[in-house]
């Protein structure tokens, strides 16, 4: 269920937890099997439920206490308050809380997740960083919105994505990447033009003077990972970030 997770811990017993899932233990099948966390891959509606309840239940959460976002590739951040199961989420690629007991989920199946943390400040977000995001601003455009919420020492943690061997792609999108990250150029496996959009998302968050930590893993490499760039019309794996509050609240 999980590729990846941790606990942050801060003042006054104020804790985050952080966690990267995988695509085990779910109940979808064939190219989604088996925990799919995707609404608009072609799943039954059912299993993508059964799927999120059990991951919110592993986070020490109600399903309806985990907030998706309606993600378009852009870099509008917005302020998460609540989520209710089975709402249409709101249209952004960076979303930010300061209620404990509120889970915050991106998703992705190539493109980089990133968590963002101040547990000091009471602060969390979750961001879709795919090449658009990351070259339009997104997760600067995160970190001024928890900023506005009083956060003033986040670290980072960004999730597996897609690597830069392997994602090919035209000269000019290689260029024009770099113009945003010059640590986003790179070379594929076969020596053409490639972006490494985790690279150039881990730069943007050290010029912000955010410690990372990057946790590996390839989309693409790894069977055990969703990746639209492999296998098209695959389902979707989740970083999701939850605050919890001095007195142990979950939500």
């Amino acid at each position: 269920m999980f590729w990846w997770r941790d606990t942050v811990a801060g003042s006054a017993g104020r804790t985050a937890d952080v966690a990267f899932t995988d695509r085990t233990g779910g109940a979808s099948s064939g190219l989604l099997g088996s925990l799919n966390l995707g609404a608009s891959v072609g799943d039954d509606p059912d299993a993508v439920r059964s799927n999120r309840a059990t991951v919110a239940q592993a986070m020490g959460l109600a399903p309806e206490r985990l907030a998706f976002m309606h993600q378009v590739h852009g870099n509008h951040a917005v302020h998460t308050t609540s989520a209710t199961a089975g709402a249409r989420p709101r249209q952004c690629d960076g979303q930010v809380t300061d209620v404990p007991g509120l889970g915050l989920a991106v998703l992705v199946a190539d493109c980089t997740p990133v968590l963002l943390v101040d547990v000091d400040a009471g602060v969390v977000a979750a961001v879709h960083a795919g090449r658009p995001g990351m070259t339009a601003g997104v997760v600067d455009a995160t970190l001024d919105k928890m900023a506005g919420l009083g956060s003033a020492a986040p670290q980072a943690f960004v999730g597996p994505s897609v690597c830069g061997r392997c994602y090919e792609v035209p000269e000019q999108m290689r260029a024009d990447a770099a113009r945003k990250s010059p640590e986003s150029r790179a070379v594929s496996w076969t020596g053409t033009p490639a972006i490494d959009v985790a690279s150039g998302v881990v730069s943007q968050l050290r010029s912000r003077e955010v410690p990372v930590t990057w946790v590996p893993g390839c989309t693409r490499e790894s069977d055990r990972l969703f990746s639209y760039r492999r296998d098209h019309g695959e389902g979707r794996f989740a970083g999701i970030v939850v605050l919890r509050d001095g007195a142990g609240r979950v939500g």
